[in-house]
């Protein structure tokens, strides 16, 4: 579709062409000629713009997730979102990356390869201070990581990556896995240089701290699954949830679940002393006599009406009248 200029644009074309600073044979000619597009083959866009949606999406999602997990978990504000979803080559992501940060590197089973989470040392520091009781400063000493610290953010960084697994699960089943903590990007050769890898990038607020959270997606390791992230995919597969049978399965299953059913004789106000002083044979007096039925309730709410008796020697009720939910009208 063409670009559709504004009243102003075209005023000043006009004005433009009147006035010689413009010549409508040349603007003619530029048309008729081959417009060409750069492409360099070392930023090779393997990942269509549905399958970037569809991540994005992913992560968005994830992105929720992990606010509400580390707000509960830290006990401080915390304010995480998608910032930008990018394709580039892998040497180009590891140029971006500071030369001393918190990379986590992880395997997503049952895909093979390793995908990298890159947490900016303001933000992980953060973390670790807050889990350490402290206000949630961010202190970067990411060259003295001592044993504990280590241990402490593995375990914290496991955790979001359960989080990681929920958002994906509508995709694929993963059970991603920690490998290890860098701190040097020099160090961590993921792919190859050339290979695509796309790049989610997470705003992330922590207390008073803030910075980025990257999240490295090789081409080569989800190249798998690529076909499940089309949105066409996705709908087809919302359409195959609702299967013939599902529903009876469903309700059958349903009405095995169990329900807390219980019976009230009636019910009585004492006051604390008379409680403190029962005994073995003394009589509470109830608030129905022995005609009037009985409540039945159904998980602690009133459903049915009911008459006591017994049933093959064992005590039993009868039910006799299912009450009306408040609201109803009898038509």
């Amino acid at each position: 579709m063409a670009d559709v200029l504004s009243q102003g644009e075209i005023d000043a074309l006009l004005s433009a062409l009147s006035t010689g600073e413009m010549d409508a044979e040349e603007l003619k000619k530029e048309e008729s000629q081959k417009k060409i597009k750069l492409y360099d083959f070392k930023r090779a866009l393997r990942f269509s713009k549905d399958q970037i949606r569809s991540l994005t999406r992913i992560h968005e999602n994830f992105a929720r997730l992990l606010t509400t997990q580390l707000s509960a978990h830290l006990r401080t504000y915390v304010q995480i979102s998608v910032a930008s979803v990018d394709q580039l080559p892998y040497e180009e992501f590891i140029r971006s990356v500071p030369k001393m940060t918190i990379l986590n590197v992880f395997e997503p089973y049952p895909l093979e390869g390793r995908f990298v989470m890159e947490v900016n040392p303001n933000i992980a520091y953060a973390m670790l201070d807050r889990m350490l009781g402290g206000q949630g400063e961010a202190l970067n000493k990411v060259e003295n990581l001592t044993e504990i610290e280590t241990k402490i953010l593995t375990q914290l960084f496991q955790r979001t990556l359960d989080t990681l697994r929920e958002a994906w699960e509508s995709v694929v089943d993963i059970d991603p896995m920690m490998d290890e903590i860098e701190v040097n990007p020099q160090f961590l050769q993921l792919v190859s240089p050339n290979e695509t890898v796309v790049v989610i990038s997470l705003s992330t607020t922590i207390g008073e701290a803030s910075g980025m959270i990257n999240i490295c997606l090789p081409h080569v390791v989800i190249e798998s699954i690529l076909p499940k992230l089309s949105i066409h995919l996705w709908m087809q597969q919302k359409k195959k949830d609702h299967q013939p049978g599902e529903y009876p399965a469903l309700e059958k299953n349903l009405k095995k679940a169990p329900l807390n059913l219980s019976v009230e004789l009636g019910k009585s106000q004492i006051t604390i002393q008379e409680f403190l002083h029962l005994r073995e044979n003394d009589v509470i007096e109830l608030d129905q006599l022995i005609e009037d039925p009985l409540l039945v309730l159904v998980a602690d709410q009133p459903k049915y009406l009911a008459q006591p008796g017994k049933f093959k020697g064992n005590l039993a009720v009868q039910i006799t009248e299912v009450m009306e939910k408040e609201g109803e009208d009898n038509e």
